[in-house]
């Protein structure tokens, strides 16, 4: 998690990117929303400014599948994110991976496809939710 300090964020950008580190799952704009209205916030264009702005500032993700945000895990994103999503308990973890991401650039190149947002999400269950093995 990068320091806010560093980043020069606007207030809200700062309470959204505290909220975000502070918790364990990805969490939705209303429910970021209910968070911060003591904070100022009222407004749920408040929140989503914020959240475009950290989006572009390459520390948070959006989930799509989960339509949820959460903070990036500070790898290089010369590559798209990857991100394994547990249907049980809802963790998340972001990977990156160079050669899925050069599949992916081959994939778009042979469709004649640019891609401007590769976002992948797998979902599943997690170590400690799936079938235990011996």
């Amino acid at each position: 998690m990068r320091d806010k300090q560093q980043l020069k964020l606007s207030k809200n950008q700062a309470l959204v990117y505290e909220a975000l580190s502070q918790s364990s799952k990805p969490i939705g704009a209303y429910d970021l929303l209910d968070q911060l209205k003591a904070h100022g916030l009222k407004a749920p264009l408040q929140i989503y400014r914020a959240l475009d702005s950290l989006i572009e500032l390459k520390v948070v993700h959006r989930l799509e599948s989960l339509n949820a945000w959460t903070i990036c895990c500070d790898a290089d994103h010369d590559a798209a994110p990857i991100f394994v999503i547990c249907d049980d308990c809802g963790d998340v973890k972001e990977h990156i991976d160079k050669r899925l991401n050069r599949s992916i650039e081959n994939i778009s190149k042979k469709s004649g496809f640019t891609a401007e947002r590769p976002i992948v999400e797998i979902h599943g269950r997690c170590e400690d939710c799936g079938p235990k093995t011996n």
